[in-house]
C-alpha cells in the first residue's frame, strides 16, 4: 500500500509592507503555497525615509534586490542638528561603509515596499482590501475569518503587520506589553524649496519640541514634528484636530516649524501620527501562528525597524523551509529556532534607554543648550565612531545568518509578471 503524496502547506501572510512580501518571497521559493493579504485596498505609497543597515544589506543581496534598491535612494548626504536660525550645531556627514544617523541605504518606505511586492513571485496570491477578524487553530491548521465574510483554513498564519496589529491582538493579547516613551510624532510631506539641501536637518526647541526635514528623490521634502506628552490619543484624532493641536504645541518654536505646519495642512492626506511606544511580546509564536516585524517587536523610529523586518522575514522563511525537507521537523520547532536566533538582536536593536526619548525633547532652554553640547561632542572626530556604532542604534547580539540555499536569487533577477503589468507612475 502506497502512502498519499504530501500536500503543499498553505500559508497566510498578513501585511504587505516590507516584512510580509519578503517572507512571501522566501516561502514560495521554499515550496509553500502562499497567500499575501493586505488590509489597505491598494499598495500604500506614502511614508517617510527608512534605512537598511548591517545584515539587512545581506538579506536584500541574497534576494537579488540590492542593485534595484540602490537605484532608488533618497540622496540624503548626512544629518545636521541646527539652531533656531538654521545654523548647524553639529554635523554627521554620510560616509561610505558607515551607518550613522544617515545610513548608506536611505529609501522611502513606500518605494521599498513596492520593490518588495514587485519581487513577489506570480505563484503567490496577493489580495488587497481584506483582513483577519477571527482566528481559531488546532493541531493541524488555522481557521481564519475575514472581514469580507470568507472563512479559510491554512496550515500556518504568519503576521507581518504594524505595531498596532489587529491580528496579534486576536492571538497574543495576553503576551503583549506596551511601553510608552512619552513622545508623539507627526509625519508629512512638503513642497521642496530652492534653498532646501540634501541634509536631514533636526531642530530642538524648548517645551519638549523637535522638528525635522529631510530630502527624498521624488522632488519633495519629508518632515516630522514630535513633542513630549503623556498619552492623549493624538494619533487617533481627525486630521483637522491634529493640525490644531500641532499649531498650538509649536507656536513660537522657531526655525521652519511654521513652514512644516503649513505644508502638513496643504497635504492632509499624507499626514499621519504615531506614539513612540514599544511593543514587547513574550513569545513570537503560538501553535501554528507566528509574528514578525513591528507586530513582534516594533518600537518606533529607532533606525532598525526595516532591517529587523528584512532579517526576520529571511530567517523565518529559511527555518520553515527546513520543515519541508526534514520529516522530523515541525513548524513549532522552526518558530523556536527563529526566535532563538533573533530575540537578542531584536531586543538590543529596538531597545531604547529609559527616558531616552524624553531626553531628546528637553523642556527648558538650558536643556536645549545641553543637548546641543552633547551633539557637538558626539560629532567630534574622537567620539563620532563610538557614538554611531554603540549609541545610535544600539545594535548588539547580531546573529550570523544561516545559509539558506533556496533563498538566494541572482542579482537583478527581475520582477513578477504581475509587477511588470502594473502601469508606470505618471
Amino acid at each position: 500500500m502506497t502512502s498519499a503524496p504530501p500536500t503543499t502547506p498553505r500559508v497566510l501572510v498578513t501585511g504587505a509592507s516590507v516584512a510580509g512580501p519578503a517572507l512571501a518571497w522566501g516561502l514560495h521559493r521554499a515550496g509553500f503555497d502562499v497567500t499575501l493579504l493586505e488590509r489597505s485596498p491598494e499598495q500604500r505609497e506614502t511614508g517617510q525615509n527608512v534605512d537598511i543597515r548591517g545584515i539587512g544589506r545581506d538579506v536584500v543581496r541574497r534576494m537579488g534586490l540590492e542593485a534595484t534598491i540602490l537605484e532608488q535612494l533618497t540622496g540624503e548626504i548626512g544629518t545636521r542638528f541646527v539652531d533656531a536660525d538654521g545654523r548647524p550645531v553639529a554635523e554627521f556627514p554620510g560616509e561610505e561603509g558607515q551607518d550613522g544617523p544617515t545610513a548608506e541605504v536611505e529609501i522611502l518606505r513606500g518605494v521599498l515596499a513596492q520593490i518588495m511586492v514587485d519581487a513577489v513571485p506570480d505563484g503567490v496570491e496577493l489580495r488587497y482590501g481584506d483582513h483577519v477578524v477571527g482566528v481559531a487553530q488546532d493541531a493541524t491548521g488555522v481557521d481564519v475569518r475575514l472581514a469580507s465574510g470568507a472563512s479559510e483554513r491554512y496550515d500556518l498564519l504568519l503576521v507581518a503587520e504594524g505595531r498596532s496589529s489587529r491580528t496579534r491582538r486576536l492571538v497574543f493579547a495576553e503576551e503583549t506589553e506596551y511601553r510608552d516613551h512619552g513622545v508623539t510624532i507627526a509625519y508629512g510631506t512638503l513642497d521642496r524649496l530652492p534653498d532646501d539641501t540634501d541634509f536631514w536637518d533636526w531642530f530642538t526647541a524648548h517645551r519638549g519640541r523637535v522638528a525635522s526635514i529631510r530630502p527624498d528623490n521624488v522632488g519633495s521634502i519629508r518632515a516630522s514634528l514630535s513633542f513630549e506628552s503623556e498619552p492623549m490619543g493624538f494619533e487617533r484624532l481627525p486630521v483637522d484636530a491634529q493640525l490644531t493641536v500641532l499649531r498650538e504645541r509649536f507656536r513660537g518654536a522657531g526655525w521652519q516649524s511654521e513652514r512644516i505646519l503649513d505644508g502638513f495642512a496643504a497635504r492632509p492626506d499624507e499626514l499621519y501620527a504615531q506614539r513612540m511606544e514599544q511593543v514587547v511580546v513574550s513569545t513570537w509564536s503560538k501553535g501554528r501562528v507566528a509574528l514578525l516585524g513591528d507586530a513582534a517587536w516594533g518600537s518606533g523610529p529607532t533606525g532598525m525597524g526595516t532591517t529587523l523586518a528584512l532579517v526576520g522575514a529571511h530567517v523565518l522563511a529559511g527555518e520553515l523551509a527546513r520543515t519541508l525537507t526534514d520529516a522530523g521537523d515541525t513548524p513549532q520547532r522552526a518558530f523556536a529556532r527563529y526566535e532563538r536566533l533573533l530575540r537578542g538582536y531584536a531586543d538590543s536593536a529596538q531597545g531604547m534607554p529609559r527616558n531616552g526619548a524624553r531626553m531628546l525633547h528637553p523642556s527648558s532652554r538650558l536643556g536645549v543648550r545641553a543637548i546641543h553640547t552633547m551633539y557637538r561632542v558626539a560629532a567630534s572626530r574622537p567620539v563620532r565612531g563610538f557614538f554611531q556604532s554603540h549609541l545610535l542604534t544600539n545594535e548588539k547580539d547580531v546573529p550570523e545568518l544561516p545559509d539558506y540555499p533556496l533563498l538566494r536569487a541572482a542579482p537583478d533577477a527581475g520582477v513578477s509578471a504581475r509587477a511588470a503589468a502594473r502601469p508606470a507612475r505618471g
